[in-house]
């Protein structure tokens, strides 16, 4: 593997709303703009470069920000899912569905539009690579969603529960249309490449390209030519996570600028729409540990999940040279990722999709003009990650660059960028005035915070479906997410939100493993190791025999059933007469000590004679 040392990591995205700014609106079909956004899973605002990191090579993008206009004051979620929902709808998270990552809330709710929907609707192609996040299952998946050709893992990351079994970062099994197909090489070269092959597929008619790499996210498999660019800085500048971490992004950036590179040797760099931006605050480009500072975050307090500026700050460059967006220049309003959808409409003269609810975002394409038509504005980003959220949870109330934090902490950000000095009792009146505004948005997003999202059993569309634990309605802890834990035997609890669509019989398999992995309930998985990556082994132990005795059903107002798990087995099986509607659905193994695990896969179908 090569390190190509280009600009990969760029995100093309167009921005959209209803604005009718001449100039910037197109409105010729043939002439129509391709849009490809650029979005990196994890990496923050001081992870680059050109934001004063004077350790990390990222010269693609880099050179990029130099042809670029920049959101200086960019705001998404403080974690991935909820930006992703906010970025495809143009709306509020909390309003889709999505306010956690696992636990049954990061699926977008099956009203919902996206940014796929809405390219789609207007003629274009579309497709998507690497990290959805919003749902692995009918009617969630995105090629449900508007996407038209995708090659993506599963759930929030590689590696995850509901990805597939022993993926590592290198020569994985992808979802290729949903249906698993075995790629050579590394992720993030893997997620360019497929986008790239659509760009030159398509590269005669307008197309809408989402690329959403998942580095450089945890567990931090790097290939060990990028890791060798930071390996030998010294413990105090960098710790070894943040090696690793850097690493990562830098092969981001080579990728970028093959990317640039390729879209200049089709001709249609010019016409079209390209953004770099990211999904949250940096997870690992920052340490402060008792006072030992190692990374860059630019000056920010807080990080990946943080209520704080670098939480949810994040970069966003946009590069279109036909619209006269291609020289440097710095845009200082308060704007956020629920703003990409209206704007990209806007830019490329489009309708929203047909049926979209009310949008939280506006068209920043003024902006793009210098015409600020968005002074004063209100926005709100929060961190809930629990089954019910709770009100002023990790939330920030901003406008400009005033931020209430948790409804009890003011900071002005111009002044105080690390958020040290709380001013609230020097400024009750604008204090005041942020707590109204979040009492009204609250009323508004919390509506239908009761109102589960179901998946759908017996469906023509998935039959049968996978359940995993990621998704299961538990306690406020987490659920087994991935794959270390499936492994090392992490215990769960709760329930599945399911719609039995037809009444009928249908077959229930409770397994330790998934179905690819072809391993018994009760056994053990040994370590991976791979030439890609020394050192491998240790983030992938072995796996635990939890000593599994029987294995018990419950669809709530049903039935409940139990079967022991037979020696060598590699499922626990059932066969049951179901009605058709609403219920919660759980599945448990129990071992020898009468300890109740939740079944990390379930594979339900519907018996056709």
């Amino acid at each position: 593997m090569k390190i190509k040392h280009l600009a990969l990591f760029s995100i093309i995205i167009l921005i959209g709303c209803q604005s009718k700014k001449k100039e910037l609106v197109v409105t010729d079909k043939s002439s129509k703009p391709n849009v490809i956004i650029v979005i990196t899973d994890d990496q923050g605002y001081g992870d680059l470069g050109i934001h004063g990191n004077n350790i990390i090579k990222t010269p693609n993008i880099d050179s990029f920000y130099t042809e670029s206009s920049h959101l200086t004051n960019f705001h998404v979620g403080p974690t991935c899912a909820p930006t992703r929902a906010g970025l495809m709808t143009g709306r509020y998270a909390n309003s889709t569905g999505v306010w956690h990552t696992v636990g049954g809330w990061s699926l977008l709710r099956e009203n919902e539009k996206t940014l796929a929907n809405m390219f789609a609707e207007a003629g274009y192609k579309t497709g998507g690579f690497g990290k959805w996040h919003l749902g692995d299952n009918y009617p969630f998946r995105p090629e449900d969603r508007g996407f038209q050709e995708t090659v993506m893992h599963g759930g929030g990351g590689v590696q995850q529960t509901p990805d597939y079994w022993n993926n590592t970062y290198f020569n994985d099994t992808y979802f290729h249309n949903g249906k698993p197909e075995k790629y050579e090489g590394y992720c993030t070269d893997v997620f360019f490449d497929e986008a790239i092959k659509f760009i030159e597929t398509n590269k005669d008619t307008p197309f809408f390209c989402y690329l959403a790499p998942n580095a450089p996210h945890g567990p931090y498999n790097v290939p060990t030519e990028y890791y060798g660019l930071y390996k030998d800085l010294d413990e105090a500048v960098l710790a070894d996570t943040q090696k690793r971490f850097y690493g990562m992004i830098t092969n981001i950036d080579d990728n970028f600028g093959t990317l640039r590179t390729k879209l200049k040797e089709l001709n249609i760099a010019d016409n079209t729409i390209l953004i770099f931006m990211t999904d949250n605050g940096t997870a690992a480009g920052y340490y402060n540990k008792k006072g030992k500072v190692t990374g860059y975050n630019a000056g920010m307090r807080g990080y990946k999940g943080s209520e704080y500026e670098g939480g949810h700050r994040v970069p966003f460059f946009i590069h279109w040279k036909d619209g006269k967006i291609n020289t440097p220049k710095d845009i200082n309003t308060l704007t956020a990722q629920i703003d990409i959808l209206p704007t990209l409409a806007d830019l490329c003269g489009i309708s929203l999709p047909k049926d979209h609810l009310v949008l939280d975002g506006q068209s920043i394409a003024p902006l793009l003009k210098g015409k600020d038509t968005l002074n004063n504005r209100m926005l709100i980003t929060d961190s809930q990650r629990v089954q019910n959220p709770r009100k002023w949870k990790n939330s920030a109330v901003m406008q400009a660059n005033w931020r209430l934090i948790n409804g009890k902490e003011l900071y002005d950000v111009s002044e105080d960028i690390g958020q040290v000095t709380n001013i609230a009792a020097d400024n009750p009146e604008k204090v005041n005035e942020m707590k109204a505004f979040y009492e009204q948005w609250w009323t508004q997003v919390s509506k239908d915070f009761n109102e589960e999202i179901y998946f759908k059993i017996g469906s023509e569309n998935e039959n049968p479906i996978t359940l995993t634990a990621h998704d299961t309605h538990g306690k406020e802890t987490m659920q087994p997410w991935n794959q270390i834990q499936i492994r090392e035997g992490k215990m769960g609890s709760g329930y599945w939100s399911v719609d039995i669509l037809e009444e009928g019989t249908y077959e229930v398999a409770l397994r330790r493993y998934p179905i690819e992995a072809d391993l018994s309930i009760n056994t053990t998985t040994p370590k991976i190791t791979t030439t890609e990556m020394p050192g491998l082994e240790k983030n992938i132990p072995e796996g635990k025999n939890m000593q599994y005795t029987k294995a018990v059903i419950e669809f709530e107002h049903q039935l409940k059933l139990e079967t022991e798990v037979q020696k060598d087995a590699s499922s626990a099986d059932f066969v049951v007469n179901l009605k058709a509607g609403k219920t919660k659905f759980f599945g448990n193994f129990v071992d020898t000590q009468n300890q109740s695990n939740i079944a990390y896969y379930v594979y339900i179908k519907k018996y056709k004679p």
